[in-house]
């Protein structure tokens, strides 16, 4: 049990772990925990648009696929050009003495290796929850995210992903409250 409860205090030390490649944005800011929460819930839509998806495999993939950067850290694309983190090895620590550790480690790895169908969902569930905030970032006046936008579009691997991307991108990220209530009581004035 000690261990499972070591697990748990890794995983929450992601809550505190912010994301690396928004100071290249120079605006923004999130932690690992939050962004897994929302590639998590992203993954969550998408397992009800392709249900031939495994949806407990690709909803729990999407869940731990960031967890090695407890051990690791969050690298950008800049840093990933001059280091080369052993996610590996930080992954075996992680689990060695876990009951489910095995199971662990394979989701982790058919993330990575991304051959699956649930890994191809998973990994463009992590590229739209970044999508979402460069989209609402861009819509509260930030112009840098417009550039990004397109090299994350890029990286999408499934048409569900890139048909929830043009989606996002036609969305006002502020629809889903104003539609109710600020544009509805404008009409009632």
């Amino acid at each position: 049990m000690k261990h499972i409860a070591q697990l748990l205090f890794e995983a929450c030390s992601l809550k505190r772990l912010p994301r690396s490649g928004y100071q290249f944005l120079g605006v923004g800011r999130e932690s690992v925990a939050e962004h897994s929460f929302s590639t998590t819930f992203i993954a969550y839509v998408l397992s009800h648009m392709v249900p031939e998806a495994d949806a407990r495999k690709l909803i729990t993939m999407s869940l731990v696929h960031d967890l090695p950067e407890a051990r690791v850290g969050d690298l950008n694309y800049v840093q990933k050009f001059y280091l080369q983190a052993d996610e590996g090895a930080a992954v075996d620590d992680m689990v060695h003495a876990l009951p489910f550790g095995s199971d662990l480690r394979a989701l982790i790895d058919e993330f990575n290796q991304g051959a699956s169908l649930e890994a191809r969902l998973a990994h463009d569930a992590d590229q739209l929850a970044f999508l979402l905030e460069l989209k609402a970032l861009a819509d509260v006046g930030h112009a840098p995210p417009a550039t990004w936008i397109p090299n994350v579009q890029q990286r999408l691997q499934t048409d569900i992903g890139r048909s929830m991307a043009d989606s996002i991108l036609s969305t006002s990220s502020d629809m889903w409250w104003r539609q109710k209530f600020i544009d509805r009581s404008d009409h009632t004035q």
